[in-house]
């Protein structure tokens, strides 16, 4: 199963599971689909939203080990 990093870019996570998604949103990150999503890290994204990266990065492993395929 992979792993999230604060260097995974979000649209990469958003790949692994679209379950990811209102992780993101309820973050406030609600601009999933613009160019950014794609080449920005979470690290990046969360500096940009004054988001807690490392408690962002905790909850996406947690539901990716909880849902795995």
């Amino acid at each position: 199963m992979a792993k999230v990093t604060l260097d995974t870019i979000i649209a990469d996570v958003l790949k692994m599971d679209e379950g990811t998604a209102p992780i993101f949103m309820k973050s406030g990150m609600h601009c999933l689909g613009c160019p950014s999503a794609s080449g920005e890290s979470i690290a990046q994204a969360c500096a940009i939203h004054e988001i807690d990266a490392e408690e962002l990065v905790e909850e996406l492993n947690t539901y990716l080990e909880n849902n795995a395929k």
